[in-house]
């Protein structure tokens, strides 16, 4: 077996496991969304929605609601921030991500009265928003994976730059995390209705046991599924 070929079955593989991760992980996602937007009756993780009901909101003069979608948008970013951070301080980066997600959504449930309903709200926010640092790219093609309107936006840039001849496909893997995030919506929702007082809980337990399955990854294969941070140039590295 040649070098070159062997590379492609690696890669090949690699890219195959990184593809289920993006679409059971979306899966979570699109589950614990439904659950989240059914019990509070506002967008976990489309802030792009968020920004426009409090726009409306505050244009209506419902200024408390327009500043808990405010809050909630500053939560993601924090979340999107926070799940960098843990993905870059353990070994098992999936693993650390989805165990902190399953903490925040064990947390989340525990906040059942109605007085707590905006700090459970916020904690699945940030739980939301910490998940997309679980994986953030597929041999190099960005993945989102709770923000499925990028995703989308590129297939379909993918299927107009095909049919003007390109003969590049990676842009499919784009589909992976609608389906992912559609079917767990699903489920999601089917939860929130039957079981209101323990859907998020499930969510919690479902995070915790996939997060046990990545565990079998091999911790080089994790790191591959994740952006470098940039190093800033040190002073022995700067040109003169």
């Amino acid at each position: 077996m040649t070098i070159q070929r062997r590379r492609r079955i690696v890669r090949t593989r690699r890219a195959s496991l990184g593809i289920t991760l993006v679409a059971a992980i979306s899966f979570l996602a699109g589950l614990t969304d439904a659950i989240g937007l059914q019990l509070s009756g506002d967008f976990v993780s489309f802030m792009t929605g968020n920004t426009t009901r409090a726009a409306i909101s505050f244009e209506q003069g419902n200024y408390g609601h327009a500043l808990v979608l405010a809050g909630a948008i500053v939560t993601f970013v924090a979340g999107n921030a926070l799940g960098i951070i843990v993905a870059h301080l353990f070994a098992r980066r999936i693993f650390a991500v989805l165990v902190t997600v399953g903490m925040l959504l064990t947390v989340a449930s525990a906040l059942a009265a109605p007085e707590q309903a905006v700090w459970r709200f916020n904690a699945v926010v940030l739980a939301m928003g910490l998940v997309n640092a679980a994986v953030e790219h597929i041999e190099g093609l960005p993945i989102g994976l709770t923000y499925v309107t990028g995703a989308l936006s590129r297939l379909g840039r993918g299927i107009g730059r095909t049919i003007l001849g390109e003969r590049n496909f990676g842009w499919t893997v784009q589909i992976v995390p609608w389906l992912g995030m559609a079917a767990g919506a699903l489920c999601g929702a089917a939860l929130a209705i039957g079981l209101p007082d323990h859907a998020l809980q499930m969510a919690a337990w479902l995070t915790l046991g996939f997060a046990g399955v990545t565990l079998f990854i091999p911790r080089s294969l994790q790191h591959r599924y994740n952006q470098r941070p940039a190093r800033s140039p040190t002073q022995n590295d700067a040109r003169p």
